[in-house]
């Protein structure tokens, strides 16, 4: 191991500690050298590590060096803070005095962790902020798209944070700098694939911009907020299994599943007039917490990989045995993209390792293949899977108790059938009590390039976790376009006891997420339909582009499809055999933008029977022409025309 040299504070030459660096001895940084058991391997150049001996100066350095990755660049990275205090209290009451604190935005492809046992072990005096984008500097509430809708790819996880912020960089000098909050109170004001796990605020959380710039799909869990969480102009926000103090604001769709301090349910007409748009589960069906990285004792890495849980409430930061299993950093291949293809990989899962992805894109010629039950593949930095020949970027054999987290799919060309697959056709093993797990995990069709996918995510095992999960066919960046980045499902699930929290589907050309697995479980669903179809004939069931894929799909045709009746697709699609289905808290969009009258007959298609339910269901006319006629099946007023966003409380 090395440990590279950190130049002075305001030296312009900062020396960057990278991959394979040991911390030096300090209280929080597992000691001198002799007391690690192994040396910690070389993690690459994409991920640094931080220490108490860092002053605060150097962590804002380091920090702003990349924190400015374009929205689609190649880059990724990944900061570790190993335990201890960093920065200084002194300013907390006024953050304009504050002179040593820890302060900066996070950007693009940047992942932020502690690396203690509990979030509590890395004390962050200071802030990791997230702002919108400031269109207008003089009159910033007259801009608010795109605000925060783009605000993707950054995560924080697994530290506690004394809030302390101020505006910084070029911010600071705008007459409404929006990196400003009152004390006590961070801006996280982020949409989706941005993440808040395993974090202690111990003050105000905000996730909106001041001037109340446009948000869309943030997602917490595990995670307390001692004080305010104030949601503000986010359109959608689904908080899972944690701990707020009040909750104020939000727009259309906020779920909370677990939460202690949640908001009671208000969604549907409020008895003085408007729509409430909260909805409040006492508990989460079925819930696992992301595995990570922690220093242990001895000094050594180990990653905990969270248990299962049922029914459960509330955060859940123990790191004990009944808790889960701590796996050391020897039982793990450390992989790079600068070396590693999928035949590199391949070789260390058959000789049993789990696997850690540093960050980078990783071109892949044939499918990352878990063959092994129990395997844990965990990506750092958001590290890229990207398919060179048609294949999948992962496969799952007909194995239980997988955990994938924190992984980026990017399509490609020649077209892929399936980028990520869950269990062969007619997978049979499974275990309730260890349920294969996916998590954080995001797939791209176009944006950093034109990519082509026939289905996204296909989940053919049972009992399979899906927790936060954003399928999103690109609707700006390159290899953009009806014909160019084709790609008919989001998610398709086939497999029976499937639970997916937090489950955000996007633009795709047909049915976006298809659900023909029995007892079935979504709390939280977002999807705006596709905003580019050229023609209704181009955007209906059985029209060409747009026939059910029979394969993929497995529908029949009954009361509630219609068959080629029906305009455009839903979104939500429960095939018409399925006996049992459940789903809370429902958000279909629109906005057809090529001047072109497109309707979709409803956002939500589903047989009618007993053993199925809905509930907390919207449909939102955002822009552009045409829109959505019902809510689900032919219930619901429409979305069309002008902005509009009818509520369906529950159906049947």
């Amino acid at each position: 191991m090395k440990t590279r040299h950190i130049a002075p504070a305001g030296a312009l030459a900062l020396a960057l500690v990278v991959s394979g660096s040991m911390a030096p001895a300090s209280a929080g940084s597992g000691g001198p050298h002799h007391r690690h058991p192994a040396p910690d391997p070389n993690f690459g150049p994409n991920v640094t590590f931080i220490d108490p001996s860092w002053t605060t100066d150097e962590i804002n350095a380091l920090l702003d060096s990349i924190n400015d990755e374009d929205e689609f660049s190649l880059n990724r990275h990944q900061v570790f803070f190993e335990p201890g205090v960093y920065g200084s209290a002194a300013g907390q009451d006024d953050p304009a005095t504050a002179t040593d604190i820890v302060n900066q935005t996070v950007g693009y492809y940047q992942s932020i962790a502690g690396l203690g046992a509990q979030p509590g072990d890395v004390l962050i005096n200071g802030a990791f902020q997230v702002n919108p984008v400031v269109r207008c500097p003089d009159t910033p509430w007259d801009c608010q798209d795109p605000g925060s809708l783009t605000r993707f790819w950054r995560s924080l996880s697994n530290l506690a944070i004394n809030p302390i912020q101020t505006s910084v960089g070029a911010d600071r000098y705008l007459p409404f700098p929006p990196g400003t909050v009152d004390p006590h109170q961070m801006r996280w004001a982020v949409s989706q694939a941005a993440p808040m796990r395993r974090v202690d605020i111990r003050g105000d959380l905000t996730v909106f911009g001041q001037m109340g710039e446009y948000a869309s799909g943030g997602y917490l869990a595990n995670s307390r907020v001692t004080g305010t969480l104030t949601t503000g102009s986010q359109q959608q926000w689904y908080t899972r299994n944690s701990e707020v103090g009040t909750w104020e604001g939000g727009v259309w769709n906020m779920v909370f599943s677990g939460v202690e301090g949640a908001p009671a349910t208000d969604f549907g007409p409020l008895p003085d007039g408007g729509a409430g748009n909260k909805t409040t589960l006492d508990t989460t069906p079925l819930s696992r917490e992301t595995p990570f990285l922690y220093r242990a004792d001895d000094g050594g890495l180990k990653v905990f990989v969270p248990a299962a849980k049922r029914d459960s409430r509330g955060v859940d930061w123990s790191t004990s045995s009944k808790a889960g299993k701590s796996i050391p950093i020897k039982d793990f291949y450390v992989a790079r993209a600068d070396r590693d293809d999928a035949k590199s990989i391949n070789s260390q899962l058959a000789r049993g390792k789990h696997l850690i992805l540093t960050p980078g894109v990783y071109a892949l010629d044939r499918a990352i293949d878990v063959k092994r039950g129990g395997t844990v593949v965990l990506g750092l930095g958001y590290a890229s899977l990207t398919p060179t020949r048609g294949n999948a970027a992962l496969t799952i054999a007909d194995v239980t108790g997988v955990k994938v987290a924190g992984i980026t799919v990017d399509a490609n060309v020649p077209e892929s059938k399936v980028l990520v697959q869950v269990g062969k056709r007619n997978a049979h093993k499974s275990d309730p009590r260890d349920p294969t797990t996916l998590t954080d995990v995001f797939i791209r069709i176009g944006g950093p390039w034109a990519g082509k996918a026939k289905t996204s995510i296909e989940v053919n095992s049972d009992d399979v976790l899906l927790d936060h999960t954003w399928a999103w066919r690109a609707d700006h960046g390159a290899g953009v376009g009806w014909d160019v980045n084709t790609a008919a499902h989001g998610v398709v699930v086939n497999g029976d006891d499937v639970v997916a929290t937090g489950l955000f589907v996007e633009h795709y050309q047909e049915n976006q997420t298809i659900w023909n697995g029995e007892r079935g479980v979504t709390v939280f669903y977002q999807s705006e339909l596709p905003y580019d179809p050229p023609s209704q004939k181009a955007w209906s069931e059985g029209s060409g582009k747009g026939g059910p894929h029979k394969d993929a799909s497995h529908q029949g045709k009954g009361s509630s499809g219609k068959g080629s009746s029906r305009l455009g697709f839903a979104s939500y699609r429960v095939a018409d055999d399925v006996k049992k289905h459940e789903a809370v808290g429902l958000g279909v969009y629109s906005f057809f933008n090529q001047g072109v009258d497109i309707r979709a007959t409803s956002g939500i298609q589903t047989p009618v029977r007993r053993g199925i339910t809905f509930r907390s269901m919207t449909s939102v006319f955002l822009n552009g022409s045409g829109g959505i006629e019902h809510v689900i099946n032919d219930t619901g007023d429409p979305a069309v025309g002008s902005f509009a966003s009818p509520q369906v409380v529950a159906y049947p």
